[in-house]
């Protein structure tokens, strides 16, 4: 199995778990709106200008017909409900407790790919998701939140990881395409209406050194880390994805009490062994048995592996790795695999 989207994952995880404790000291500077606003014009304009100058110039998407009702209910979850339900949480939530609730997205992410898009799953996978489910339980229902004596900051937050669960899902459909689009998309539509409904509401902009903070920070913490997260989603499915990318709150945690000198309880350091021990399982994961390929025609960016023995109706001069509309012949073997972009099969 490839490493490198395992790579991918991580450090997605860790883009956005460090960047969820500045929101918390943002979200004093500004509305909620606002702030979920900007956060992904960050990330929208920053990865639109960086696609630009990739491609010099403008290029198309590469999605089919079929592929945009897909991305448009991702921007929609993902990029508008789920940063607002994040952003009101982190008003009633101390950080480090937002950060370790936000593991439940891989648990929501896991069980929407499982029942609805019948992705696989397996007994460590399973037992690994109900450790998080129960880490989460206790920092939601024990009292380890300090600085919120109600529910409605973590139930909020745990909206907002039903929102990015169903995201990540409907994003797999579309992760053969181009990642700096599908995300530089995400952003801007997103940004767009959050900020809208922020300023029809009232607010107004932050001092020029806020905005721009505000603006890298969604840069690098929504918008890398998004793009990264497509390129995983492409390599080992939703599920397991989902699953290396719960590392995220473990890192927010871990800046939250360093940046913010925020107090810890037993109940919190309960719940991220519990929460540990579900990512252990994930990331030991190992899935191997003889499988079927069907036929199939798709373009992503591939090397000549031993899913990708075709011939090539162009002038090649045998540059690794490339991209191109190609053709999957039927294959049977066996050897381990994730439920990636050629690995879609029942069991």
């Amino acid at each position: 199995m490839n490493n490198t989207y395992v790579i991918h994952a991580l450090l997605a995880a860790a883009l956005f778990g460090a960047s969820t404790p500045f929101a918390k000291l943002l979200v004093g500077e500004m509305s909620p709106w606002l702030l979920a606003g900007l956060l992904y014009l960050g990330s929208g304009l920053g990865l639109a200008a960086l696609r630009l100058v990739r491609d010099r110039g403008w290029t198309p998407s590469g999605l089919v017909k079929g592929e945009w009702p897909w991305l448009l209910g991702a921007i929609l979850f993902g990029g508008v409900a789920g940063p607002l339900a994040l952003m009101f949480g982190l008003t009633r939530t101390s950080g480090s407790t937002a950060s370790l609730l936000l593991n439940l997205e891989a648990v929501l992410t896991a069980v929407i790919a499982w029942v609805v898009f019948k992705e696989n799953a397996d007994r460590r996978i399973v037992l690994g998701m109900l450790a998080i489910v129960a880490g989460g339980v206790v920092l939601s229902w024990s009292g380890a939140d300090a600085a919120s004596n109600d529910w409605l900051g973590p139930l909020a937050i745990v909206l907002a990881c039903l929102c990015w669960a169903i995201d990540n899902n409907l994003t797999r459909r579309v992760s053969a395409s181009d990642a700096l689009f599908i995300a530089s998309a995400k952003g801007a539509v997103a940004g767009s209406v959050n900020a809208a409904l922020a300023f029809a509401l009232g607010a107004s902009l932050p001092a020029g050194p806020i905005l721009l903070g505000t603006l890298a920070v969604g840069l690098l913490g929504y918008g890398i880390s998004l793009v990264l997260f497509v390129l995983a989603l492409r390599g080992l499915g939703t599920a397991r994805t989902g699953a290396y990318f719960s590392t995220a709150p473990f890192i927010g945690a871990a800046v939250s009490l360093v940046l913010l000198g925020e107090s810890t309880s037993a109940a919190f350091w309960l719940a991220a062994a519990l929460m540990a021990w579900g990512v252990w399982l994930h990331l030991t994961e190992h899935h191997e048995h003889e499988h079927a390929h069907e036929p199939m025609e798709h373009s992503h960016r591939h090397t000549h592996d031993e899913h990708h023995q075709h011939e090539h109706d162009f002038p090649w001069a045998g540059d690794e790795p490339h991209e191109h509309w190609h053709r999957h012949e039927a294959l049977v073997h066996k050897h381990p695999h994730f439920p990636d972009i050629h690995h879609r099969h029942s069991h």
